[in-house]
């Protein structure tokens, strides 16, 4: 059971210098998202490096999450397979982990068609009894899932929400208009997130986040709270290091914000390579003339969401 709502963190994986996991790096990190007052957490996405990481470290940063989560939040597990095959074993492999629910991405290398898509994901369902969140990029991915594709997908009990990454603002209104509260909606690109959340979008799966939970939930509580011109402020200073989460060099430029927020380290896993010369400096740029004007959040009693 997940209550698809609120911000879910899309996780960076922490390394150290000679490139293994850095647990005490990453429990850091979630230590303060808890207590920021995020809903949930998304392992092994692409921020999260997961392409270039052994089932070994996969299964270690699962079992470190739940340890630190302790039941308090679900913990989302992302499959991102390029055949059917593997994508099954993923899920039933982890299906008595202990996470609450998966984030499956289409198949990537081969263009799959609407019907073999809708097959894949109707497949991965039938695998697990967890509920299922579907990963809809279509700039990056190259697969839309279509209204009608949602249509075909709603027999699967267990498929529940969606995250839109679509970069078009009318998908929200369109899927609410046709199914409802049938799937939960989460924005999933950061510079559109308040855009979706006033649109009805149930929740923000965030990048920059990782580097600035305090202020990506104070947003996110604003808007549910009507309170918009408040939340439009801080989304007008938030903005210039929301634009860091559409570049290809996403995972090294949230990285590098983490450092300066002393919530991470900038090592990553080959091929990527950490920021130098002038594009290092453009980022830094843009992190530091933000931290010095960061804005005074409100403060709530109760930080549940």
């Amino acid at each position: 059971m997940i209550t698809w709502k609120g911000v879910f963190p899309a996780m960076t994986t922490k390394f150290t210098p000679d490139d293994q996991l850095d647990l005490k790096a990453f429990h850091k990190n979630l230590r303060i998202q808890l207590d920021a007052g995020i809903s949930g957490v998304i392992l092994g996405g692409s921020l999260g490096e997961a392409s270039t990481l052994t089932g070994g470290e996969k299964e270690n940063l699962v079992k470190a999450t739940l340890e630190m989560v302790m039941g308090k939040i679900p913990v989302v597990l992302t499959i991102a397979e390029q055949s059917t095959k593997n994508a099954i074993k993923a899920v039933t492999t982890a299906n008595d982990s202990g996470i609450k629910g998966f984030m499956v991405l289409p198949p990537m290398r081969y263009k799959a068609d609407d019907r073999e898509t809708v097959a894949f994901f109707k497949e991965i369902a039938s695998a697990t009894d967890l509920p299922i969140m579907i990963y809809n990029n279509p700039i990056d991915y190259k697969i839309m899932v279509t209204l009608d594709m949602f249509d075909q997908l709603k027999e699967c009990k267990n498929i529940q929400a969606v995250k839109d990454s679509t970069r078009d603002l009318n998908f929200v209104t369109k899927m609410i208009n046709r199914f409802g509260d049938r799937y939960k909606i989460f924005g999933g690109v950061d510079p559109l997130a308040l855009e979706s959340l006033t649109l009805g979008a149930d929740g923000w799966v965030a990048g920059l986040v990782c580097a600035f939970p305090r202020e990506t939930v104070a947003i996110y509580r604003l808007v549910k709270e009507g309170r918009h011109d408040e939340a439009l402020e801080i989304y007008r200073w938030f903005f210039p290091l929301l634009e860091l989460d559409i570049h290809p060099k996403l995972v090294q430029y949230i990285k590098l914000a983490e450092v300066a927020t002393g919530l991470g380290t900038e090592y990553v896993r080959a091929p990527r390579l950490p920021l130098v010369g002038r594009e290092r400096e453009k980022v830094l740029g843009v992190i530091h003339d933000s931290l010095s004007s960061r804005p005074v959040l409100p403060v709530w009693e109760n930080i549940s969401l």
